[in-house]
């Protein structure tokens, strides 16, 4: 009988301690502990999608080890908007040029910093982690 409730209480333990460790998996709040809107896990946003009001500045956070950039599709944000990527290149191309020389380059605990002006969907990538799917959406509301 003694086996079978240290049994239950190690069982009841071991969950209790893993349910915390999953538990800071979870959102942006965790992972940029309060200083951003946005991380950046190994290869993906947190969160992919973001919603924000006109005016609003949007803060990216590098809460990984490796190192991420935060750059707008430049034909997948609303016409009147100004392009953003980390590193202030102007264009898409800037900054697919600049990535290549290590330009624009967040590491870790970098943040980056854009604000709103136009209402609209913004779509971004991080550039070294296109082909694994690293991209988001910014959505901007009136």
């Amino acid at each position: 009988m003694k086996r079978r409730t240290y049994l239950a209480g190690l069982s009841a333990g071991s969950a209790a301690g893993l349910s915390g460790c999953l538990a800071s998996l979870g959102s942006a709040g965790d992972s940029c502990d309060g200083n951003c809107d946005i991380g950046m896990t190994a290869v993906d946003f947190d969160p992919q999608e973001y919603e924000v009001s006109v005016g609003d500045t949007v803060t990216w956070k590098n809460t990984s080890s490796k190192g991420h950039t935060v750059t707008a599709y430049a034909d997948q944000i609303p016409d009147d908007a100004d392009y953003f990527a980390s590193g202030g290149f102007d264009s898409e191309d800037a900054a697919r040029d600049g990535w290549q020389q290590n330009e624009g380059v967040l590491t870790s605990g970098d943040t980056y910093e854009h604000t709103f002006e136009v209402a609209g969907e913004y779509d971004y990538v991080c550039l070294p982690h296109e082909n694994s799917g690293m991209v988001g959406t910014i959505i901007v509301t009136e």
